[in-house]
């Protein structure tokens, strides 16, 4: 039985990172992974949406050009050829990590996996290994909602949607968390009438209410037409469409037909490989505390398997936190400075605290909001909705949050990170001095708005 100082079970940003760093580290260093390197992310999730969000930026661009002086004409879309380009990228991607793996000797196991007593991690290859530390990194997979029908019907999940064979006439979206409203940006830029259909009270209901509402406000624009407070109660199959039954507040009964069903109701986590320990769970997520590590000592739990953020950046961190704790706890991970992004077309981001958290936690503060239409980049790109909001101490200064809406604010959202990060204030970034012309000028705009020192405001 081979002997490791560490095992990390899952291949994902929170595996493969934390793998690499504990390579240099000096630690004999084992990965597990099923599938392919990269995880859901890299394979399922992250990058095939930014690829076809990106195929969908060119086709929104094509279609608007007219306004520019640019004709465009005879521009087709090829499903196969979208799917083959996508792949392309993901089996280079993989290369690298492949690569990186090797280059650090680490040893890489491409089976299932079980952990039993003694920290024994038993492969479905028919070997056994043992690690003096463990790491889970199993990651999740689509969490399906118990509606009735949904067994008789055929869907796509977020797994599977960036593989589809054409595009479809028309699609349901069941879900408006980010992957939804990204799929919807997408699809109803192919050409597909889409449909959203969100449980809660606005779309991507974890973010601000203000940004929330103006992507729905653009999905509108993109003819998606867009259900809030509506819950599915049946779905069942008739010749090549499903017909939907859903409710809404006024308990009204709407019946709709789509051609495609997208379940993005969420991710549950992959824990069947702990199903032989006796870990401590919440809601089917493996409990963790400030170091990582679960209630078996020395085993630690990073990524989607502990439930929580559920993003890949946040995945690295966490295994990285947990490599520096494998034998000293000596770093808390920090989630208050972990961004979060949308990545429609017209892109949502924020770091810190949103307004409703302040509000819950009794925390006093200023808000200050300011609209992106003065912006001279945004104008260039033909932008003019989307808004910048900053909440801070007044007398301190001490950001609590930024939430950004707009092209590219993606990107600059670490600005705003980094602040906080290092403890700056709102004064130091007033007097931050950013390239003209540029979208980040709006950070320098809002902070010295903030300060009653408006320049073009």
């Amino acid at each position: 039985m081979e002997k490791y100082d560490l095992i990390i079970i899952g291949g994902g940003p929170g595996g493969y990172v934390s793998a690499l760093r504990a390579s240099t580290k000096g630690y004999r260093t084992a990965l597990v992974e099923a599938r392919e390197l990269g995880g859901t992310c890299l394979n399922r999730g992250c990058i095939p949406s930014k690829t076809f969000l990106k195929n969908a930026d060119v086709l929104t661009s094509v279609e608007n050009s007219g306004e520019k002086g640019i004709d465009f004409s005879g521009v087709s879309i090829s499903m196969p050829k979208m799917v083959e380009h996508k792949n392309n990228i993901l089996t280079k991607l993989r290369s690298g990590i492949d690569y990186l793996l090797k280059k650090n000797h680490i040893d890489h196991f491409e089976s299932y996996a079980e952990i039993s007593e003694d920290k024994i991690v038993s492969l479905s290859s028919g070997e056994n290994l043992q690690g003096k530390k463990i790491i889970i990194a199993s990651g999740s997979q689509p969490f399906i909602p118990p509606i009735p029908g949904i067994e008789k019907i055929k869907y796509e999940t977020t797994d599977s949607i960036f593989d589809l064979k054409e595009i479809p006439a028309s699609m349901c979206i069941i879900g408006g968390g980010i992957i939804g409203v990204e799929c919807a940006d997408i699809f109803s830029s192919f050409g597909t009438k889409v449909t959203v259909i969100e449980m809660g009270e606005q779309l991507i209901p974890s973010e601000d209410k203000e940004a929330a509402y103006l992507i729905q406000e653009y999905l509108s624009e993109k003819g998606v037409s867009i259900y809030t407070n509506t819950s599915v109660k049946n779905m069942e199959s008739h010749n090549d469409e499903v017909i939907i039954e859903c409710k809404g507040n006024e308990e009204e009964t709407i019946q709709l037909n789509f051609n495609k069903i997208l379940i993005a109701t969420g991710r549950k986590p992959n824990t069947e490989v702990v199903e032989r320990l006796n870990l401590r769970t919440k809601e089917n997520a493996i409990l963790v505390d400030d170091f990582m590590e679960t209630s078996e000592p020395g085993i630690f739990a990073v990524g989607d398997v502990i439930g929580g953020w559920q993003l890949a950046h946040a995945a690295s961190a966490e295994g990285l936190t947990a490599v520096n704790n494998l034998y000293e706890k000596r770093e808390r991970i920090n989630y208050s400075v972990m961004p979060r992004c949308v990545y429609t077309n017209l892109e949502v981001a924020s770091v810190g605290k949103t307004e409703k958290e302040l509000i819950n936690e009794k925390i006093t503060y200023t808000t200050k909001k300011l609209p992106l239409e003065g912006n001279g980049k945004a104008g260039t790109l033909g932008v003019n909705n989307g808004f910048t909001k900053i909440m801070f101490n007044k007398d301190l200064g001490e950001i609590y949050g930024v939430i950004m809406v707009g092209p590219n604010v993606t990107e600059i959202i670490s600005q705003a990170s980094a602040y906080m990060y290092l403890e700056g204030t709102i004064d130091e970034m007033a007097e931050m001095v950013q390239p003209h012309p540029s979208l980040s000028e709006i950070l320098l705009e809002v902070a010295n708005f903030a300060l009653n020192k408006p320049l073009h405001s």
